[in-house]
């Protein structure tokens, strides 16, 4: 809580990393963990998975060649440990990727978050690509992990469940073994490369999410699999890969989910997004209600428009920092201000720690304390099962 109002994060990581996993591997998956071992890379707190990394490594106003979007090996460091600016005043508390969740607390009490929406790391998008019998035990022990780590207090620390797309019977199985956790507030279902969220094979999963009001909440990727759309032809720039990868994956997703029907069949089914940037949002859902009309021919029926949709609150989004009160009017004025949701990508280097709080609440002259409030914390909490 700061100045009155209360504020729930949207967009705050673990990794954990693989040390951690290890400990909560079932007996299946310890039994094939040296299969993992080619994939270890090293990062501050132990090590991560690293499967099919593209470094994207041209530079601006330089020839090109097919080498510089080539993928590189298994177990390479990420491109973007030494790239990106570290924003935080103050690091965070040391571990609170791994076990530290008190350490966590502490440093939202330090900055007024109430509550925090955790997502895992890189292991969870690029395990798409490994065998799927592993990907879902790396999901299964990772689900095993929250329930340890929220649990000190799952009243603030909220957590979005992974799924498994190419296993959609586990996907159901473990859903309805987990739906009741009290910190489960979310599900992420990871899609391999290729295949489309309204693909039918998925149909349980959404079934299942929408009986329980469990939304559907997309974190962005880019340099590992699986990928994002237009990576394969994207001239090879780093910074502009990522500034494209994270509102080019949300756009395709929530144009799936809206035009193909899924809110009509699943009428409790919500969409969100975090790091993918807000500013996009009324813009592309304009876009989605011209052309979908334009081009009805090609696409089924549905209820309403897409801009319908998201004002009946189906679809929502973080805003993040850097953005400002601008993004958020111009996003205001197509679709109302019940969309967008306050994130600071803690203890990533996107984040201000510990001023990510006090940063926002700058927007407050400008936005009025009614929609400043909805950022804060109502539009999540209409969002997130809470």
């Amino acid at each position: 809580m700061r100045e009155g109002f209360e504020f729930i994060d949207t967009d705050h990581h673990v990794g954990p990393n693989m040390e951690t996993l290890h400990k909560y591997a079932s007996p299946a998956l310890l039994d094939r963990w040296d299969e993992l071992l080619p994939y270890y890379m090293k990062v501050t707190e132990g090590h991560h998975l690293s499967v099919a990394p593209i470094p994207y490594r041209r530079d601006l106003y330089t020839g090109t060649d097919e080498q510089q979007t080539a993928v590189g090996q298994r177990g390479a460091q990420g491109p973007l440990g030494s790239a990106v600016k570290l924003n935080f005043d103050v690091k965070p508390v040391p571990e609170v990727n791994n076990e530290n969740n008190r350490g966590r607390l502490d440093d939202m009490d330090t900055e007024g978050v109430d509550i925090a929406l955790i997502f895992p790391s890189t292991f969870s998008t690029a395990s798409t690509a490994l065998d799927a019998g592993i990907q879902t035990e790396l999901y299964a022990a990772y689900h095993r992990y929250l329930g340890d780590y929220c649990g000190i207090d799952t009243d603030r620390l909220k957590a979005a469940l992974v799924l498994n797309a190419r296993d959609p019977e586990w996907s159901v199985t473990e859903l309805e073994s987990l739906a009741g956790e009290p910190w489960l507030a979310a599900v992420s279902v990871m899609l391999p490369e290729g295949l489309p969220v309204d693909d039918p094979s998925l149909d349980g999963i959404w079934s299942l999410m929408n009986d329980a009001d469990l939304p559907l909440v997309h974190h962005s990727f880019f340099y590992e699999p699986p990928y994002f759309p237009g990576y394969r032809d994207i001239w090879g720039n780093l910074a502009i890969a990522r500034m494209a990868a994270h509102p080019w994956g949300a756009q395709r997703l929530v144009a799936y989910v809206t035009l193909s029907g899924m809110f009509d069949r699943y009428p409790n089914l919500r969409i969100g997004f975090a790091e993918c940037s807000g500013g996009w949002v009324g813009a592309w859902l304009n876009r989605m209600t011209y052309q979908a009309d334009y081009l009805a021919s090609k696409l089924p029926r549905i209820d309403k428009t897409p801009i319908e949709y998201a004002l009946d609150g189906h679809i929502f989004c973080g805003i993040e920092l850097d953005e400002g009160p601008d993004a958020v009017k111009a996003v205001s004025a197509v679709v109302g201000d019940g969309i967008l949701m306050y994130s600071s990508d803690y203890p990533h280097g996107g984040c201000r720690f510990p001023n990510s709080v006090d940063i926002a609440l700058k927007w407050r002259d400008e936005l009025g304390d009614e929609t400043f409030r909805k950022i804060a914390s109502e539009n999540a909490r209409r969002f997130l099962r809470m």
